[in-house]
């Protein structure tokens, strides 16, 4: 029986947005990685819930390195865009299927703001993809 993946957690304030608070639940397997992505606000009480969200699949297509396969699983208007994005860019630079859970709110941030919180994101998952990654099998 394989072993369970213990995940880890990240938060961080986005670069443009520091208002805005990015929580991340990442799950590094040996065949895939599970992210889940939300946001609060500075000061919100953390019994506050999120809404679910979308759920976007994606591998990368052995036959192209530069093309990207994905699928929504569960989607939610407001999000479906970014976590499709994000699990694509991500399967490509893990060179992994990748599942991304999105319920971030873009309330009150502008599309740079949006954008610069998208590149922190891929850098620090893909730091702790690189750094602290143990395949569990």
């Amino acid at each position: 029986m394989a072993a369970i993946a213990q995940p880890l957690e990240i938060s961080f304030a986005l670069p443009k947005a520091p208002h805005a608070i990015l929580h991340g639940h990442l799950t590094f397997l040996e065949a895939c990685a599970i992210i889940h992505l939300t946001t609060s606000e500075m000061g919100e009480s953390g019994s506050s819930t999120a809404p679910l969200g979308s759920f976007v699949y994606a591998m990368p297509d052995r036959s192209n390195e530069k093309n990207v396969i994905s699928t929504a699983l569960s989607s939610t208007g407001s999000s479906i865009d970014y976590a499709t994005r994000l699990s694509k860019i991500l399967a490509r630079k893990m060179k992994l299927p990748v599942y991304v859970g999105c319920s971030m709110s873009f309330a009150g941030i502008t599309p740079e703001e949006e954008i610069e919180g998208l590149t922190r994101i891929v850098e620090e998952v893909m730091a702790q993809f690189n750094n602290g990654r143990r395949p569990i099998h």
